[in-house]
């Protein structure tokens, strides 16, 4: 099966194009640095020629909103018109659980433009929604720093290892279309405050960590619904402190520079 995968070079398209290599798919990494360009079109439709999968995990090099909807609109528009042209029968994307939920924040807005560009293309679809990775609870904090302390949301939510994702996106990269939204999240629910201090000082930070309701995660306030994945949601298998461990032995903890799926 020839599988392009758009976004190829970060976090999750790297892991994901080696994880369909190892079970023997014939699979392109595609970015920009490779002379794939979904913004402009550059190389979209050689690219995209004999795919039998297209795997949209790209993410906007900007994070400001009208930045942020503008690469989302322009670059899932094209990359669908290509996928047309080429007879692609599966298009699968990578969205972040909430995204409907918190319209106050510019970068889940562009997200659901995202989905819904892709659900009126007329090409077989599946959305895989996943909650935010255990390897961005740093941005998180840096987000909220004010000096020598932290403002961070006491909102619930539900982080997950990113390679448990990377999982779940090939099972549904080489099944059929769900023509619909499938979820993923981590194993367990915390308030985000309590995480982020679990972080800072696994990584020898002495910054207080202030609990604030009004603080602003990207843009808008949260709710214990915002950002927590529904009770049909497929569940990753890595437990937090499991790799905090872990990365907290390899300083500095992973960091990414957007969500997911992010960094996708």
């Amino acid at each position: 099966m020839k599988i392009v995968v758009i976004g190829g070079s970060g976090l999750i398209g790297s892991n994901l194009v080696r994880l369909l290599r190892s079970r023997g798919h014939e699979v392109l990494a595609a970015s920009p640095d490779s002379g794939v360009n979904t913004v402009t079109g550059e190389g979209l439709d050689e690219a995209v020629r004999g795919a039998q999968v297209v795997v949209d995990v790209s993410n906007s090099p900007s994070f400001a909103d009208a930045d942020v909807l503008k690469f989302f609109e322009t670059s899932t528009a094209n990359l669908v018109d290509a996928e047309a042209r080429a007879g692609v029968g599966h298009h699968v994307a990578l969205s972040i659980v909430g995204s409907d939920r918190v319209p106050d924040s510019g970068y889940l807005r562009a997200k659901v433009a995202q989905e819904n560009l892709i659900k009126k293309s007329g090409i077989p679809y599946s959305i895989l929604r996943s909650t935010q990775f255990f390897e961005f609870v740093g941005r998180i904090a840096q987000s909220g720093a004010d000096g020598k302390s932290v403002r961070v949301s006491h909102a619930l939510f539900q982080p997950i290892l990113s390679s448990d994702v990377v999982a779940v996106l090939a099972e549904i990269t080489v099944g059929s279309p769900v023509n619909g939204t499938v979820e993923v999240g981590g194993p367990e629910r915390f308030r985000m405050d309590d995480l982020v201090q679990r972080v800072l000082r696994a990584n020898g930070d002495p910054r207080e960590v202030i609990t604030d309701s009004h603080a602003l995660y990207f843009g808008a306030e949260l709710n214990d619904e915002s950002l927590v994945a529904g009770s049909d949601a497929r569940i990753g298998s890595m437990h937090f402190q499991d790799w905090l461990t872990v990365a907290a032995s390899q300083p500095p903890v992973p960091k990414v520079t957007a969500h997911s799926a992010a960094s996708r």
